[in-house]
C-alpha cells in the first residue's frame, strides 16, 4: 500500500466527496475508458458499500448535501459570489448568456464555459437588457459567464440547472413551455440578435450570445445546518450553500493533504470536486482523462492510504448519466482482502447494462 501521509497529533476526519460525472457517460468508449489508468480508485470502489440511486442534477445533488430538495439555486449561487450581498433580498434567477444553434435540425445550448467572452461584452450586453426590460427586473453580472435577474415579480416557472442542458439539444425544453418566462424569454432572444456586441461577435467569427439559460427561480431560503462542518470548494453555488448554513466555505484544497493539514479534528468535510463535469458536457474524453488523472494522483490515491488513519469514513457521491452513485467506506474496509478490483471501463459497461435492463424491466 502507498505510504501515508502523517500529520501529527491531527485526529481523524469524516470526509464527503461529490464527483459529477466520475464515469464517463459513453461505456464503449474504450479511447477515453480503455486509456485511463486508476488503480487507487478502483481499490476503494472494490472495497466500499456501493448504492445507486435515480439520476439527478449536480447541482440538486449538491444541494441536497444540504437537507435542500427544491432549492433556488439563483439566490444560493449569487450569495457564493465574490460580492453576494445583493442575494439577501429579492426574487433571484440565474441568468447565464448562452448561445443556441441549430445541428442537425435540433437546438443545441452551449453555456459561456463553450466560448469566450470578455467582461466588458458582458456588461455591455447587461446594461442594454436593463435598459430595455426594466419592467421584468434588474440584471446583475457576477462574472462574464454567470448572470443574475431579481425579477420584480415571483415566477414559478421551472427550468432544468444548467448542468442538465449544456451542450444538449432543448428543443422540448423549450417548446413544451407556455409560461410568462419563456414568453419574455422570446422577446430577449430577438433583442439579443440585434445588438451591437453580438454583430462585432458574429463578424469575428464568434458565437453570438444569443439567449439566456434561466433557471433556479427563488429568494434566499433558510438553508438548515448540515452535517459538514464546512464545505471546500470554488463552485459558487456551493459556497454559498455553505454560507446560508453558516458554515465555514473554504477555497478547495489542491489533493487530500491540503485539507488534512487544516481541517478541524473530529469533523465531517465536504469536498466538491467538479473538474469532470465541463468536459463530459461537450464532449471532450481527452480533457475528462486528464482531469480524472489528476483526481486519481491528488486525491484518491491518498485516501487509499489514509483511510482508517487520518481518514475515518470516506463517502463518494457522484451525479451521472448513470444515475447517482454513492460509495462508502470506513477504516477496517481496507482489510477485505478478497474485495478484487474492477477496472472502470468494466464498471461502466456494467453500470450501462443494469439500466438499459432495469428501462426494459
Amino acid at each position: 500500500l502507498p505510504t501515508p501521509h502523517t500529520f501529527p497529533d491531527r485526529p481523524p476526519v469524516r470526509l464527503t466527496l461529490l464527483v459529477p460525472e466520475l464515469i464517463w457517460p459513453e461505456p464503449n468508449d474504450q479511447l477515453t475508458l480503455g486509456k485511463l489508468s486508476a488503480p487507487d480508485f478502483e481499490w476503494l470502489a472494490s472495497h466500499a458499500s456501493f448504492t445507486r440511486q435515480p439520476k439527478i442534477a449536480f447541482e440538486t445533488a449538491l444541494a441536497r448535501q444540504f437537507g435542500l430538495d427544491d432549492a433556488p439555486f439563483g439566490a444560493l449561487r449569487l450569495l457564493g459570489e465574490v460580492d453576494g450581498t445583493p442575494a439577501r433580498s429579492g426574487h433571484w434567477l440565474c441568468a447565464d448568456p448562452v448561445h443556441l444553434r441549430f445541428h442537425h435540425e435540433r437546438i443545441i445550448l452551449a453555456d459561456a464555459g463553450a466560448f469566450d467572452l470578455e467582461m466588458d461584452e458582458a456588461r455591455a450586453l447587461v446594461a442594454a437588457l436593463n435598459a430595455q426590460f426594466a419592467d421584468v427586473g434588474v440584471f446583475y453580472t457576477a462574472t462574464a459567464r454567470r448572470w443574475y435577474l431579481r425579477t420584480n415579480a415571483t415566477v414559478e416557472e421551472k427550468f432544468l440547472p444548467i448542468s442538465k442542458i449544456a451542450g444538449r439539444r432543448l428543443d422540448s425544453d423549450l417548446n413544451d413551455k407556455k409560461g410568462p418566462l419563456t414568453r419574455w424569454l422570446n422577446e430577449v432572444q430577438m433583442f439579443l440578435h440585434g445588438h451591437p456586441i453580438n454583430e462585432r461577435r458574429q463578424a469575428a467569427g464568434k458565437p453570438a450570445v444569443n439567449s439566456l439559460w434561466l433557471w433556479g427561480g427563488g429568494p434566499l431560503p433558510e438553508v438548515p445546518a448540515p452535517d459538514f462542518a464546512a464545505a471546500w470548494s470554488d463552485n459558487p453555488l456551493a459556497t454559498g450553500l455553505a454560507i446560508a448554513s453558516d458554515i465555514e466555505a473554504p477555497p478547495c484544497p489542491t489533493g487530500l493533504s491540503g485539507l488534512l493539514a487544516d481541517a478541524d479534528p473530529h469533523t465531517s468535510q465536504l469536498v466538491v470536486l467538479d473538474s469532470l463535469l465541463p468536459p463530459v458536457l461537450y464532449e471532450n474524453g481527452e480533457d475528462w482523462r486528464n482531469a480524472w488523472t489528476a483526481l486519481e494522483r491528488d486525491w484518491f490515491q491518498p485516501l487509499r492510504a489514509e483511510l482508517g488513519r487520518r481518514v475515518e469514513t470516506l463517502n463518494i457521491v457522484a451525479p451521472t448519466i448513470y444515475g447517482q452513485l454513492n460509495w462508502t467506506l470506513v477504516g477496517k474496509d481496507r482489510w477485505k482482502f478478497w474485495r478484487q478490483a474492477q477496472p472502470l471501463a468494466d464498471l461502466a459497461k456494467t453500470l450501462a447494462e443494469e439500466q438499459t435492463e432495469g428501462s426494459a424491466s
